[in-house]
């Protein structure tokens, strides 16, 4: 600041002021703490991503699952934790597709600034010099709009910085978003999606996510104390979630994640917390039926790998032959075949006539949950649904969630 002394008094006040109250800010912002390294303690921002229009869902469940202050944002959910709670949100977190860590934000006009601002970002706190990388970038109302020649220059400072290898095919991904000159860095910590939990080895044509099926059931009210029934049950998604989520079985159990792989991983500290045992029997069964033999045949496989086969049963049968077990009502939830997707909408008016006769003959005192992209089909059932929430963004179609209230 010796430049200031030929300036005038008040201008040379305004200036030392200003410089002081930039390097407290400096010091408070996310970039300086991060600067600093990021410990298996430190306070970071932690994102879980999800489905369009299931956020305040996925919210509720992170909320439930006891971590602190979450909020809805566009896409997913924004909480803040250390190295723990990413370990704990993979683990637990039913409907997060991935979890992403903030490693640093910082303003960006142009791509040299960006290859000068990258090379500060403390990867060595994260990554390691021995496991590949690689970078994704999407750009949007930026001044950077080349997404390609942004992740190169991140490449390249990881590279030059830390040493470590940059490959298309690294299982540790950087991404980088680029939004109104503002670029925000971040590590996924899950590696393959998180819907994939580890037994599925087998899926039937246009399967739902576990993911969004499990978000789907707590949109119904589901909370693992009733019987769930799928008629149209394909792999057994919804029928292995409601049978997981009852006996309270972590999601993330039978698979690996990115973060394993980090320079910060702590192995010890996440065997202790994956060996914690919090697995109930569940005091409900849960049915699955489906006119495909072969269906059948994948349901019964893959609750047995995610071993849940003492709870499920499933039935080959046709919708129209279906019949509520014995004991108590519960929830009928279905993912039928839509329109634009399997076959053509008329063509499939009476399976969901065919389906909402059998339920309100049959089924009273159980509510319904019917996934459906559009609301003639739906409502071709004939069942009494209530208000629906927003559509939900699924294999590129806006699908809707139509539940009613108990059968009468």
């Amino acid at each position: 600041m010796a430049i200031i002394c030929w300036l005038p008094r008040s201008i040379g006040l305004f200036l030392t002021l200003f410089s002081v109250q930039l390097n407290k800010a400096i010091a408070r912002s996310p970039s300086c703490r991060y600067a600093r390294g990021m410990t298996k303690d430190e306070d970071f921002e932690i994102f879980l991503m999800t489905a369009p229009g299931l956020e305040s869902a996925l919210c509720a469940e992170v909320r439930l699952k006891g971590f602190k202050q979450p909020k809805t944002v566009s896409g997913g959910v924004i909480l803040r934790g250390g190295w723990p709670e990413v370990w704990r949100a993979n683990l637990w977190v039913r409907g997060a597709g991935c979890v992403l860590a903030r490693l640093d934000s910082f303003h960006v006009i142009h791509l040299s600034q960006l290859d000068a601002r990258a090379r500060r970002v403390p990867w060595s706190s994260v990554l390691r010099p021995d496991v590949p990388v690689r970078v994704e970038v999407t750009c949007k109302k930026s001044r950077i709009y080349h997404s390609d020649a942004a992740a190169e220059r991140i490449e390249t400072s990881i590279r030059e910085t830390l040493g470590a290898p940059c490959s298309p095919d690294a299982d540790v991904l950087i991404k980088a978003r680029i939004e109104h000159d503002v670029c925000t860095i971040s590590v996924d910590t899950s590696g393959e999606a998180l819907h994939k939990r580890g037994y599925k080895e087998a899926v039937n044509q246009a399967p739902m996510r576990e993911t969004m099926a499990s978000l789907f059931l707590q949109q119904c009210g589901y909370d693992g104390s009733e019987p769930v029934l799928d008629p149209m049950c394909g792999s057994g998604t919804f029928i292995i979630e409601a049978a997981e989520i009852a006996a309270r079985l972590n999601p993330g159990r039978a698979r690996s994640f990115a973060f394993e792989q980090f320079a910060n991983f702590d192995a010890e500290a996440w065997q202790r917390m994956r060996e914690v045992k919090s697995m109930r029997t569940p005091v409900a069964r849960f049915y699955g039926s489906d006119r495909d033999a072969g269906a059948i045949t994948m349901s019964r496989a893959n609750a047995a790998r995610a071993g849940v086969a003492d709870y499920t049963e499933f039935r080959h049968c046709s919708v129209s032959d279906i019949t509520p077990p014995e004991g108590p009502a519960g929830l009928v939830i279905v993912n039928p075949p839509y329109g634009t997707r399997i076959g053509d909408k008329d063509k499939l008016t009476p399976l969901y006539r065919a389906l909402g006769q059998t339920l309100k003959s049959r089924f009273t005192g159980w509510r319904v949950g019917i996934i459906a992209s559009e609301p003639s089909l739906a409502y071709a059932t004939g069942l009494p649904f209530l208000p629906t929430e927003a559509p939900v963004l699924h294999g590129g179609l806006r699908v809707t969630l139509y539940q009613t209230g108990t059968l009468a």
